[in-house]
């Protein structure tokens, strides 16, 4: 993987599912690592929640070297035209540069459109929503939480997830990173998928 170790960038724009990355952004900013928001342009947005998100910078400015990982979530635009195809563009560019790409929900049908799914294992909310996109890669999906694809040698990883699955899109992202060792990663997600209590003692641990 090339690119800063530290920083990670969250696409935002209209109607942005607030909650499905929120875990994710989270621990991430909790370890140490950066989360800057990527806008259309540096014009507010409002989630789907109701939140307004004043974006870091526009997509025209976001280079893959700068970045750890590029984070796509759901939104209604996905599915209603082609405004967010410019997201999709910007992670075949991600990918293409060696530096990982995580989508959740309809991002999904953004990548599988711009054709990143095509010969990558990955998953989504139902294979029958993937395969409306017309895309080419139906043999590789997985009927899982989350999928992280973790490409050719020296490649780039791939991870997907399907809508309400953001614990386990959460999981494979910090697996992807580094983020927390094995023992750590499967009390992190005992704990918040599983409401595992003897988990938090692990996480307390060295």
């Amino acid at each position: 993987m090339t690119g800063s170790s530290r920083t990670v960038h969250l696409a935002v724009y209209d109607t942005f599912a607030d909650w499905e990355t929120g875990h994710t952004t989270a621990h991430l900013a909790r370890n140490g690592y950066t989360v800057r928001t990527v806008g259309l342009s540096r014009e507010p947005v409002t989630t789907m929640g109701g939140l307004r998100v004043q974006p870091d910078l526009a997509l025209d400015e976001l280079r893959a070297q700068d970045s750890a990982l590029l984070i796509l979530t759901g939104a209604d635009e996905w599915d209603t035209g082609d405004a967010l195809a410019p997201f999709a563009r910007a992670a075949r560019g991600f990918l293409d540069a060696g530096v990982p790409v995580a989508a959740i929900c309809g991002a999904t049908a953004g990548l599988a459109r711009e054709g990143l799914l095509d010969g990558r294992t990955h998953t989504s909310a139902v294979s029958f929503y993937l395969a409306a996109t017309g895309y080419a890669g139906g043999s590789r999906y997985v009927d899982a939480d989350a999928v992280t694809d973790a490409g050719a040698a020296g490649g780039s990883g791939l991870i997907t997830a399907g809508p309400t699955e953001p614990v386990a899109f959460a999981r494979e992202v910090f697996a992807l990173l580094g983020v927390y060792g094995p023992e750590k990663l499967d009390a992190w997600y005992r704990l918040f998928h599983d409401s595992d209590a003897s988990a938090y003692e692990v996480l307390q641990g060295e």
